[in-house]
């Protein structure tokens, strides 16, 4: 799992038959200090997180573990919507 803000979403009228129903997003990696990475990936949304949160993220095999995503051809999921985090006693982040 890693950290990562929702940066977007992805809007896809034509897809496999599969996905039909699952909010994508956009989503950047965050390090523990909260800083955006550069990369940017689509996930499909099992939790209902909207632009600007953090959250949770899993990938690969994991992605397909969830209620929304299973037999789906995901690589990679938003699983949970971060309240807070700290990092050796000291609070990083608090939604």
């Amino acid at each position: 799992m890693q950290l990562a803000k929702v940066v977007g979403s992805v809007v896809a009228t034509r897809k496999e038959e599969s996905l039909s129903g699952l909010k994508l997003l956009l989503v950047r990696p965050v390090d523990e200090e909260g800083r955006e990475g550069a990369n940017v990936l689509v996930a499909a949304d099992a939790v209902g997180a909207g632009p600007g949160e953090l959250v949770l993220v899993a990938s690969g095999s994991s992605a397909r573990q969830t209620l929304a995503t299973d037999k789906r051809p995901v690589d990679a999921v938003v699983m949970a919507i971060v309240d807070s985090w700290d990092v050796g006693g000291a609070v990083k982040y608090r939604k």
